[in-house]
């Protein structure tokens, strides 16, 4: 009776019979069809009492009138039944066909093109499921596209391609539903849009049990949005079971906690969406497993069949009392994954067709589709999950550039972040508590350039929210005895009213209140708190006036970048009166991890911007102490300057041994005059005066790096551009920047060499990674150049000053042995090429470097007297890093460092000439004859070395003493003739020692010969007793002690052997 009521409420139907030869028609040849154009009481069709007759739809293919359109949703049996009923005969047709209406495929075409809702219509409502799938496959494969070429564009390739990179389906699928608002909208269902079973009831009724379920699984299975699957689950199992209404609960919380949350509650079949959602979140319904019919249902997984709700003690009358429904039949079932836990519980309601239970059809049914949505219902949750994590990816990506744009100030960096964290975690109130970490005094900033391996403050194990609650508040008095260090400086508060942050400096009773005790307690041990109920844990209610009560409280400390707490966030009460989830807790940390970074970077550039003005300050000062008096500048300004010849400045002999440090400073000024560089660039002669002294007085006092090292460097380079003609390939320019740069190569030098201050991690060597020294010689010629005071280079075009300071700068650091090693190779290649111009910008630069070099060790091609004076000096400073690298470092020096070894020096000379000064000066004279004295005053000190070196090897010694004493053959050529020697051998065991020791005035010179206690060879004493000393003849031991008393004569010597 249903059915045949819903078939008087369709559309209008007619009955046109088609020929299927040339006889003609017969009555059981008849079909519905649907005309457009006729009223609901024009229905035409057969008489024929048979509906075993009837025509398929299928056979009716082609004999369809294309004039109407197919519309058909009951059994055809019950189509004869009213046509019986009806008394329609097959001869009321108002069309038929026959062979004269010419139906071609042109036709059918031309009707389609013109009608396309009728393939749509009949594909829809007639065709079969499996030729709706194969015609899907089919248009998925071979897109059409009205009116496109036969062949794709370039263009449409590059967009396939595109999509194909990017796995356009899954990512189109993703951004639309971020994009989409509504969860309607959002919904995947696969031939139309969102819609429920309702509108394909009786489509459904005509399929069989397996293409049922196939069409229930496809309607469930690409539903991604959590809202509206449930809504389709409901509202489909409804239509199924013919329920009045359901509720579907979602199960949430850790397993040892579990509830359920009522996800879409009292849903009808006419219930939309969004008044179904809405419903939910007012009705906020959370029953624990094993309370009431649904969590008895979720803890045990038994499904229930109810037929009389309020005779049953785990039904709850309330809602029925709340919402006027009566509940009567209730079927609740659980909802499993595919590990068998129970993720959800579906419910329906009362019947609609009248009757008073839910059979065992319906439970099998509701059972066998709730299989399946399981699946569904975990998919989406996954789904949905991903999209949380994307969105707070993004919020995080978006509080990270937030943080980051704000650098400047602490106050509006913090409340920015308390707005990001209200919005991402819907709480109430929002508090930052920030330490005094003395972020501002520079030991800070030591911290920051520590190098890896330091000790760093250990991370500390987060607490969850069910460890916060084993911990007592008192704990947390206790901690503030051992807190008193971790002093809160500043503190932003937050809440809804107002939006803005309200920031104080706290006071004792803030730190003693509640919320300030577990802020302490947090600093304290770097531990997350995560506090469900405020009153239970504190034991007493928190109340703060004006202020709405604590419920909950999620309390997180702050890191920076080395694990170092450096404040604590607080969050109070949830908007919608709930706890802090792990989920929160996961959230937030994540959050705080910027925040940290964000409040740390902000206060080290408060922290760089008063360190930068304490520099500005000692610079300043530096400035003042490194340029030399008003006084000491006027004198040297009115001394009159001596001639080039005096100072003897064109030689490459040169001896500064015997000048004043006065006459130091008159000699430079001497160069520049000669070089005509004051004239050429207007350099104002007092500027220069205070320049010149300026420089030296910033040189250190060690043994040789010092100002008369500089002095004979910048002489050689006079001398090789005066003397050795090499001016010729230099501009003025050029030579003003050379000048300069030997001038200052070596200002501020401590004493010690590159490698040392890399081994002691000094600051020089984190502020230059290579030619560590170098670099800080050139940064302090710019300081001093820098002062107006001191500015030779003021007059300078701007474009002069630069190509000026670049040769300073090139020249400085080709000073560096490194630089030199990584030149010479291709020095050696441009000469082997035939250079003669050396005007290029590269070849003058390696001409230049290999100059500098030159000038660097000048001192091996001094006068011999010269050279070894000058071998004592830098053997002295390099033999004073060797102590420091045992005392520092605790380290063995390296050779030509070790005191202990300083006996090797002749020959590691002997060494630094062939490796280092001999190639250099070789190739230059060669290619410059004009500095030929340096490649010859280099060999002749090769051979005085060597000769040295010799001497070592059979016994005698270089060095006696802590300091460098006069070489062997310096005092042997002009010892007395008319000395009496005798060599005496003691016995230390016997004798005294007081007897055992001649005085060291009358061993003179020859003490350099006894070499620490040690007997020398056989060989020695022969040559010894040989050339220099005329031998007593051997007699008894008494005769040898009697010599002794006899030392103190002039005439007499003792020789201990």
């Amino acid at each position: 009776a249903n059915h045949n009521n819903n078939l008087e409420n369709f559309e209008t139907m007619k009955i046109s019979t088609k020929p299927v030869s040339e006889r003609t028609p017969e009555k059981d040849d008849c079909s519905l069809v649907r005309s457009s154009n006729l009223e609901h009481s024009d229905i035409v069709g057969c008489t024929d009492d048979s509906p075993k007759k009837l025509k398929t739809s299928a056979r009716l293919e082609s004999k369809v009138p294309l004039s109407t359109s197919i519309k058909t949703d009951v059994k055809e049996i019950e189509i004869a039944r009213l046509c019986r009923n009806k008394r329609i005969s097959c001869q009321d047709t108002i069309h038929e066909y026959d062979e004269d209406d010419n139906l071609t495929m042109d036709t059918v075409g031309r009707y389609l093109e013109a009608h396309p809702a009728v393939v749509e219509t009949w594909l829809r409502e007639k065709a079969s499921l499996q030729l709706r799938q194969r015609l899907q496959n089919t248009c998925m494969l071979q897109p059409i596209t009205p009116n496109a070429p036969s062949a794709p564009s370039v263009q449409q390739e590059e967009n396939l391609l595109n999509r194909s990179k990017r796995n356009s389906i899954t990512s189109d699928l993703f951004q639309t539903w971020l994009a989409s608002s509504s969860p309607a909208k959002r919904s995947r269902s696969p031939n139309r849009p969102y819609s429920t079973l309702m509108d394909r009831r009786e489509e459904l009724g005509r399929l069989d049990e397996s293409d049922l379920f196939m069409e229930l699984i496809r309607d469930v299975a690409n539903e991604l949005d959590i809202n509206v699957l449930c809504h389709k689950i409901l509202v489909n199992v409804g239509l199924l079971t013919y329920a009045d209404r359901g509720s579907l609960f979602l199960a949430k919380g850790p397993l040892e906690d579990r509830y359920l949350v009522a996800k879409l509650f009292d849903v009808t079949q006419e219930t939309e969406l969004d008044e179904a959602i809405q419903r939910a979140k007012n009705e906020e319904l959370r029953i624990p497993f094993g309370v009431g019919i649904a969590g008895y249902v979720a803890q045990t997984k038994e499904i229930i069949n109810i037929k009389d709700a309020y005779k049953d003690p785990r039904f709850n009358s309330a809602i029925d009392m709340q919402t006027g429904y009566k509940t009567t039949l209730i079927l609740s079932m659980p909802i499993c994954n595919y590990e068998g836990d129970v993720i959800g519980v579906a419910q329906i309601i009362n019947k609609t067709n009248g009757s008073n239970e839910f059979t065992k059809r319906d439970v099998e049914v509701f059972q066998r589709y709730l299989t399946f949505c399981g699946i569904g219902i975990q998919n989406a949750q996954l789904f949905e999950l991903s999209v949380q994590e994307y969105r707070r990816n993004q919020i995080l990506l978006n509080l990270a550039r937030n943080i980051f744009e704000e650098q400047n100030n602490l106050e509006c960096l913090v409340t920015k972040i308390m707005t990001e964290a209200k919005e991402l975690l819907k709480c109430e109130r929002c508090a930052v508590y920030l330490l005094d970490l003395d972020c501002g005094e520079a030991g800070h900033l030591e911290k920051i350039v520590e190098r890896p391996g330091k000790s760093v403050q250990e991370s500390r194990k987060p607490l969850s929210r069910r460890e916060s609650n084993n911990i007592d508040m008192e704990d947390i008095i206790q901690q503030h005895s051992s807190t008193e260090g971790s002093k809160f400086t500043m503190v932003f508060e937050m809440e809804n009213e107002t939006q803005e942050a309200r920031v104080y400096r706290p006071s004792n009773n803030n730190l003693s209140s509640s919320l300030g005790q577990i802020a302490r307690y947090v600093a304290a041990t770097g531990q997350i708190l995560n506090i469900g109920d405020v009153t239970t844990w504190l034991k007493k209610d928190v109340m703060e006036s004006g202020k709405k009560p604590i419920r909950s409280i999620l309390c997180m400390p702050i890191v920076n970048g080395q694990r170092i707490v450096i404040g604590v966030a607080q969050l109070i009460n949830k908007d919608n009166g709930t706890s802090f989830t792990d989920s929160d807790v996961s959230i937030f940390e994540a959050f705080a991890i910027f925040c940290g970074l964000g409040i740390h970077n902000t206060q080290m550039y408060e922290s760089a911007c008063k360190l930068m003005a304490k520099q500005k300050v000692a610079l300043e000062c530096l400035s003042y102490h490194a340029t030399a008096s008003n006084e000491d500048a006027l004198r040297l300004v009115s001394d009159s300057i001596p001639s080039a010849e005096i100072y003897n400045l064109y030689s490459f002999t040169f001896i500064d041994f015997d000048l004043t440090d006065e006459d130091t400073c008159r000699a430079t000024i001497r160069m520049f005059k000669q070089c005509d560089l004051i004239q050429k660039f207007h350099i104002p002669y007092d500027v220069l005066c205070r320049w010149i002294l300026s420089v030296k007085k910033n040189y250190r006092p060690v043994k040789y790096h010092n100002w008369r090292h500089a002095l004979n460097v910048a002489q050689t380079m006079f001398a090789m551009l005066k003397t050795g003609k090499m001016e010729q390939f230099m501009t003025d320019l050029e030579i003003l920047g050379l000048l300069v740069a030997c001038l200052c190569h070596d200002l501020d030098h401590r004493g010690t060499n590159n490698a040392f201050q890399t081994k002691t991690e000094s600051p020089l060597a984190i502020l230059y990674s290579t030619s560590t020294m170098e670099h800080h010689h050139f940064d302090q010629c710019v300081m001093i150049l820098n002062s107006d005071s001191n500015n030779i280079f003021q007059n300078l075009l701007m474009e002069d000053y630069r190509r000026v300071m670049k040769v300073v700068e090139s020249a400085i650091l080709s000073t560096d042995l490194a630089m030199y090693f990584k030149k010479r190779n291709r020095f050696m290649e441009v000469i082997d090429e035939g250079e003669f111009d050396w005007q290029s910008e590269e070849k003058k630069e390696l001409l230049c470097g290999m100059m500098m070099t030159a000038c660097d060790v000048s001192a091996i091609a001094k006068p011999w007297d010269v050279q070894h004076r000058v071998a004592k000096l830098v053997a002295d400073e390099f033999f004073d890093q060797g102590d420091l690298e045992r005392l520092q470092l605790n380290q063995q020096p390296v050779a030509m460092m070790d005191r202990e070894r300083r006996d090797e020096l002749p020959q590691m000379q002997v060494g630094f000439i062939d490796v280092i000064c001999l190639p250099l000066y070789k190739v230059l004279s060669e290619t410059f004859p004009w500095i030929l004295p340096l490649y010859e005053g280099t060999t002749d000190n090769r051979k005085h070395w060597q000769d040295l070196a010799e001497k070592v090897e059979m016994g005698l010694t270089w060095i006696d003493r802590d300091t460098i004493e006069e070489p062997v053959e310096e005092f042997v050529s002009y010892e007395p003739k008319d000395i009496e020697f005798t060599v005496t051998t003691l016995n230390c065991a016997h004798a005294d020692k007081k007897e055992q020791m001649p005085e060291r005035s009358s061993l003179g010179r020859f003490a350099s010969l006894r070499k620490g206690g040690r007997t020398l060879s056989k060989g020695v004493r022969h040559r010894i007793s040989r050339s220099l000393y005329t031998r007593s003849s051997s007699e008894d031991a008494g005769k040898s002690k009697a010599l002794l008393p006899e030392r103190k004569n002039r005439n007499k010597l003792c020789l201990l052997i």
